[in-house]
C-alpha cells in the first residue's frame, strides 16, 4: 500500500518536469539572442527584405513567414521588461511590429500596400537612429 502514494508522486514529478521542458522548448528554438539591440537590428533587417523586395522575390514567402514567428518572439521577450518597453527604439518598432502584424492578419499574403510600406520604412530609419543613441 505505502507504493502506490510513492509511484503517484514520482509520476506527478515526472508530468511536472515534462511540462516544464516543453514550456521552455520554444523560448530556445528561437532565433533571439537576449541581446536587445542586436535583436531589434536582426528583425529589421528581415522586415527589410520583405518591405523593399518585390512579391516575385523567392526568399520573400520564406522570409515572411518566418517574421511572423519572430514578431511574436520578439515583442513577448521584451514588452514585459520595464528596462525595454520605455524605450523610444521599442515603442516604435512595436508599432511598426503591430502594424505589420496585423496586414499579415487581415490582408494575408497580399503585396504590402504603398501607404504601409512608406510608414514602415520611417519607422524603422527611426528606430535605428533611436538604437544609435542609446534610447
Amino acid at each position: 500500500m505505502r507504493l502506490r502514494p510513492l509511484l503517484s508522486r514520482l509520476l506527478a514529478l515526472v508530468l511536472v518536469l515534462w511540462m516544464s521542458v516543453m514550456s521552455a522548448a520554444p523560448a530556445i528554438a528561437s532565433d533571439m539572442t537576449g541581446n536587445y539591440r542586436q535583436d531589434t537590428l536582426t528583425m529589421l533587417e528581415e522586415i527589410s527584405i520583405i518591405v523593399n523586395s518585390s512579391e516575385d522575390t523567392p526568399e520573400v514567402a520564406d522570409v515572411r513567414a518566418k517574421t511572423r514567428t519572430d514578431i511574436n518572439d520578439y515583442v513577448a521577450r521584451y514588452r514585459r521588461d520595464a528596462k525595454y518597453k520605455g524605450l523610444r527604439s521599442f515603442t516604435t518598432m512595436q508599432t511598426a511590429l503591430n502594424s505589420l502584424a496585423g496586414f499579415y492578419s487581415s490582408y494575408g499574403n497580399r503585396p504590402l500596400s504603398a501607404k504601409l510600406t512608406k510608414r514602415l520604412k520611417q519607422e524603422f530609419r527611426q528606430v535605428e537612429i533611436s538604437l544609435k543613441r542609446g534610447l
